[in-house]
């Protein structure tokens, strides 16, 4: 079974996004997850309740390398994008759980 949550999102833009909301949290999740296996796999690691889930998907970018042996094109991988609203006066460690 592969895993719903694969890493929590901890970029300059997240962050500002906790800052001003502190109940909100990103994760990259599985391409193939939806709203309620996420709640339920975020309700099983961190014990707490979300309250909306907002999904987002990407299309993998296409790459070109040139080099001296030829040009070489290639895709960067697909991924989805959760941000979970927790209840009020809820919150999650993602430093201190590893």
């Amino acid at each position: 079974m592969k895993s719903i949550l694969i890493r929590p999102l901890i970029t300059e833009k997240m962050s500002g996004i906790s800052e001003k909301h502190p109940n909100k949290f990103g994760f990259i999740v599985s391409v193939d997850a939806n709203k309620i296996q996420i709640a339920k796999a975020i309700k099983d690691k961190f014990n707490v309740d979300a309250v909306s889930i907002n999904t987002i998907r990407y299309k993998g970018k296409q790459r070109t390398q040139f080099t001296r042996k030829g040009r070489f094109t290639g895709r960067t991988a697909k991924f989805k994008k959760a941000i979970v609203t927790l209840k009020e006066g809820q919150t999650i460690d993602i430093f201190g759980q590893a």
